[in-house]
């Protein structure tokens, strides 16, 4: 976890962090002291989970931060750039060669083993999606033509809904939220689908009730009234009590926030609220990922997916198969898939081919050179 102080302060002192996290990883594997004796970098792919305008696979501008991050001088600048300077500071001998989004990293670590994965989803504290695209079809495309006539779209669907569209589906709560945020009026998807804001919405729905004198006979608690002091990882755990049974998950988290009069009902409520707000964010990345396997359009599609919210949650996954199964075209297959740690997986792949294209190219270059001589 990154600290908070770390997540508001400077950018020089969050690269510091990472660079500092990735000498301690050095040490402890016992790494560190034979790269400095080895005049070669150790390759490193890079997972920044933030929009960014990517300029090349090593090279990408931070277009504005997310998910609680706002810190300074570095939007609009290369995040590689800022990351290499804080390697150096370290005086590591590490090498960034590639860069890409967590949700690219998962699409590639399961299409490695997979040759019908053609979608990546990340369903976490936040939420993205990418997927491979022909060619002909991405108009902003700039670079080559040459085989393969594919490339990866990365769709920050997390901002879906900025323009408005979505104000339909918002309610009082979902724009309570928003305006207590960081970042008002931005990731209105992701606001009401992921991790980092679920525990909140279910905290604004139960606080209302007890203001009506609906739950728990009208009195809450200051642990309660707390922004943000619903964890998400409460949902998991009261969603996980059978709603005919002792529900000890939910009586335990309701003691936990300091409430310690309530009743059956109170926790059966409580229950319900969290499965309200569960059913709709999965079912709106349900409704999200069949568009994208339209898109795709092939007969047969495995959805890679990773996050603590879709790897925890108890029913997330099923209550995704379930919507995705009412929308999609008949006779077409789909598959939801876990790809734990699947971003940093990725990452590796990426920058092990990366490398190893580097190497061929030199000894290309090299042998191209001896023949020129000879």
């Amino acid at each position: 976890m990154i600290p908070t102080f770390i997540m508001t302060g400077s950018g020089v002192a969050l690269f510091d962090h990472i660079a500092n996290c990735m000498s301690e990883f050095l040490d402890e594997i016992g790494l560190r002291d034979e790269l400095s004796r080895d005049s070669n970098p150790l390759p490193l792919g890079f997972t920044f989970s933030f929009p960014c305008s990517q300029d090349g696979l090593s090279s990408a501008r931070l277009v504005r931060w997310t998910k609680g991050f706002v810190c300074s001088g570095v939007e609009g600048q290369d995040v590689v750039g800022l990351l290499t300077e804080a390697i150096a500071r370290k005086e590591l001998n590490v090498e960034c060669v590639a860069i890409i989004n967590d949700n690219v990293g998962v699409l590639m670590s399961a299409a490695h083993t997979d040759s019908h994965c053609r979608v990546g989803v990340i369903l976490g504290t936040g939420t993205n999606c990418c997927y491979m695209e022909q060619l002909e079809r991405v108009e902003l495309w700039g670079g080559d033509r040459d085989d393969p006539q594919q490339v990866v779209i990365n769709t920050e669907w997390g901002a879906f809904g900025d323009s408005g569209v979505l104000d339909f589906l918002r309610n009082p709560f979902d724009q309570q939220l928003d305006r207590e945020t960081l970042n008002p009026g931005q990731q209105l998807f992701e606001k009401m689908i992921s991790g980092m804001y679920m525990g909140e919405l279910v905290r604004l729905l139960i606080c209302e009730l007890i203001r009506k004198g609906l739950l728990f006979g009208g009195k809450g608690s200051e642990e309660l009234f707390q922004k943000d002091r619903f964890y998400t990882k409460y949902i998991s755990e009261i969603e996980s009590d059978d709603p005919l049974g002792p529900l000890t998950n939910t009586r335990l988290v309701i003691e936990e926030l300091n409430i310690d009069r309530y009743t059956r009902d109170d926790c059966r409520y409580v229950q319900h609220i969290c499965w309200q707000v569960s059913q709709r964010a999965a079912f709106l990345a349900g409704t999200a990922v069949t568009s994208v396997i339209e898109r795709v359009d092939m007969d047969h599609v495995t959805v890679a997916v990773d996050g603590s919210l879709y790897r925890f949650h108890p029913h997330f996954k099923d209550l995704m198969n379930k919507k995705i199964s009412q929308l999609i075209k008949p006779n077409r297959k789909f598959k939801l898939v876990l790809a734990h740690d699947g971003s940093g997986k990725g990452a590796a792949l990426v920058a092990a081919v990366a490398s190893g294209n580097r190497v061929t190219s030199s000894a290309e270059f090299t042998d191209a050179n001896d023949a020129a001589i000879r």
